[in-house]
Order: structure tokens, then C-alpha cells, then sequence
């Protein structure tokens, strides 16, 4: 019996279809060199990341130097990829046991009481932007694998009270929707040996007015010598360079 999708000889009788021809120097996504099945496509993603401007640059070092850091800025700094880059170095060089990324559950407008499924569903949307990242820097299988262990942990922000972080690279994203007390909240549990980042854009809130206390703690937070709050720009930017001129004036 043929395999699936094979084509017998002879098949194209019509003159005005012809098989392509196939190249087979080009790549292909099947193993090479008596490769075993699999081997070649169980790549890992992990790789140097560089800043590509001086407020990144900063933030890298931050991360590298403090136990505690902020960093604040509109969207497309890289605020997160970098922060999870660097979770997943920590993690990959054996510095840490585990990574602990957390977000917000925060309705943007619309309501999600009405979407199919139980908890973990209806809160799968808010967390997709850390699994992207995470699969960025991670081949798929290689990221299920760590999170079945519990090496990888994603959480929204009302799960971690009541934890102590030890060991552990902690990632607070979106911070920007987490009042006075949250930030509090979360930021206590960082336990020893352990580095946590929160990024956010205060400017960005989707929380009514004076509720984000994302700014007032960072402004609390630059008197602290231990505390690093790094503060991302436009110029920073390195999305589409719309991002940056749009911005400037919404």
C-alpha cells in the first residue's frame, strides 16, 4: 500500500500537468545524515540576544547586577522578551531551578465570563503573550517538557499570593494593571537566590484612572540602591517605527 499523499507513475496524463521538479540539495524538514527520526527537528531556540538600543542595553545589565528590577516603557522596548531571554539563560546555565512568569487577568473591554471552558481555559488569552515569548526562545517540545516538570511555571497574578519564591526567576508582565496592593503583594515574594523583573507601561493602563500602581511604587522604588528601575523611551522602540510616531501623538 502507498503512503499517504504518494502519487503513482504515470498518474498526470494530461499534457497541461506536470510534476515539479524537486530539488533534493535544498533543506528539508526530514532527518539527514542517518539522523535519528526527530533529532534534528528537537532544536533548541536559546540563543545570545544583543540590546539594540542604549535603554535596552541598560535594562540587560540591570537584570544582570540586581536582584529587583523595573523596567517601564511603552509597547515594542522589548520589556518582556528580554526579561524571559534572560530568565531562560538563567535557567538553561543552571543559576535557578525554575522560572515563575505571572500577569494580570484584566478585561481590556470586553468580557470573558462568557468564553467555553473552565478557569485555566477562559484565562489561557491573558497568558498567550508569555507562552509566545517562551516558544521564542524555546522549541515547543522542549518548553512542554520544562513546564510538566515545573521548571516553567505561568500563573495569573491572583495565584501567587501566599508563595515565597526561592530559587527562582520571577517575571511580573503588564504590571501597569496591578493596583497599589498587588505590586506589593507580588513583590514580597521574592524569596532567596532568586531575581524578579516586572516591566509594565504605565501609560498603558487599562484599569480606570489612579487604580495602576505601577508608578508609584517605581517612584518609591529610586530611592532603593539595591532596586534597579530602568526607564525605556521611544528612541527604544524596536518595532515598526510607526509604533514610535503613533505614540507620540495618542
Amino acid at each position: 500500500m502507498a503512503r499517504e499523499g504518494a502519487h503513482e507513475t504515470g498518474q498526470y496524463d494530461d499534457a497541461k500537468v506536470r510534476r515539479l521538479p524537486v530539488d533534493h540539495r535544498g533543506w528539508s524538514p526530514l532527518p539527514q545524515d542517518g539522523a535519528a527520526s526527530g533529532d534534528s527537528r528537537d532544536q533548541s531556540y536559546l540563543k545570545t540576544i544583543k540590546p539594540k538600543s542604549p535603554g535596552q542595553a541598560q535594562l540587560m545589565e540591570a537584570i544582570d547586577e540586581k536582584n529587583l528590577v523595573m523596567a517601564l516603557g511603552p509597547a515594542g522596548t522589548g520589556k518582556t522578551y528580554i526579561a524571559i531571554s534572560k530568565a531562560v539563560e538563567a535557567l538553561e546555565a543552571g543559576r535557578v531551578s525554575r522560572i515563575v512568569l505571572s500577569r494580570p487577568a484584566v478585561e481590556a473591554g470586553e468580557s470573558i465570563g462568557y468564553l467555553p471552558g473552565d478557569m485555566e481555559d477562559k484565562l489561557a488569552p491573558y497568558l498567550r503573550p508569555l507562552y509566545d515569548a517562551l516558544t521564542d526562545r524555546l522549541s515547543v517540545k522542549r518548553m512542554r517538557a520544562l513546564m510538566a516538570e515545573g521548571a516553567i511555571e505561568i500563573a495569573p497574578v491572583g495565584f501567587m499570593r501566599g508563595r515565597t519564591l526561592n530559587n527562582a526567576f520571577v517575571v511580573i508582565d503588564e504590571a501597569q494593571n496591578c493596583t497599589y496592593m498587588q505590586l506589593k503583594m507580588l513583590l514580597t515574594r521574592l524569596g532567596w537566590h532568586s531575581t524578579m523583573v516586572v516591566t509594565g507601561d504605565p501609560n498603558q493602563s487599562d484599569l480606570l484612572p489612579g487604580i495602576s500602581g505601577l508608578a508609584e511604587v517605581a517612584a518609591k522604588f529610586d530611592a532603593v540602591p539595591n532596586i534597579a528601575v530602568v526607564r525605556l523611551a521611544d528612541r527604544d522602540i524596536v518595532r515598526h517605527p510607526l509604533v514610535a510616531e503613533m505614540l507620540g501623538v495618542l
